[in-house]
């Protein structure tokens, strides 16, 4: 028979060790996400931007990252466990970069958001680190550059920061460690 080593002992007890110490930890997105939240109502986007075609197209958009990174379960019931309000607040282009004959050659397409995520109750479950305690939403800025002169239009540059928008509202909805 085998003897087995003081060596040998020590790692396997080494093993056994860490091991045990491990097992609360959970694997997998599941781990990522608030495990009293099942379902989420999303209401239409509010505009206050003269783009009225924003706050129906950001609304879809979150709902499709929701639906895809997490596993909650978006639902029309406004008596859902939870609410995701969202609000645009800002909606602009800027010049960044001019032609000598004052055309625009590059440019930023930016949307401002104001979201609030809140459970049955009307208690807050999205918390901006930076805000302050008495705020209730957080504000959420995206920008995407287009050059129309590569054929680039203001449309796609749009459709490219409310895609990056809700890719950022649903990576806030992470639980916080």
């Amino acid at each position: 028979m085998p003897r087995v080593t003081l060596g040998a002992w020590a790692a396997i007890a080494a093993v056994a060790l860490v091991g045990g110490a491990c097992a609360p930890y959970q694997f997998g997105a599941r781990t990522l996400f608030r495990e009293d939240i099942r379902t989420v109502h999303v209401p239409i986007a509010r505009n206050d931007t003269f783009r009225h075609d924003l706050g129906p197209r950001l609304t879809e958009a979150v709902v499709r990252q929701i639906e895809l990174r997490t596993p909650y379960k978006v639902t029309g019931d406004p008596n859902a466990d939870s609410t995701l309000r969202l609000r645009v607040i800002q909606q602009g282009k800027s010049v960044l970069t001019e032609a000598s004959s004052d055309d625009p050659r590059a440019l930023d397409a930016v949307v401002g958001v104001s979201v609030d995520w809140i459970d049955r109750r009307g208690g807050p479950l999205l918390r901006d680190q930076w805000a302050l305690e008495t705020a209730q939403a957080t504000q959420v800025i995206q920008s995407s550059r287009f050059v129309p002169e590569a054929g680039q239009s203001i449309q796609t540059a749009m459709q490219e920061t409310i895609d990056d928008l809700a890719d950022r509202i649903v990576s806030q909805m992470e639980s916080r460690w």
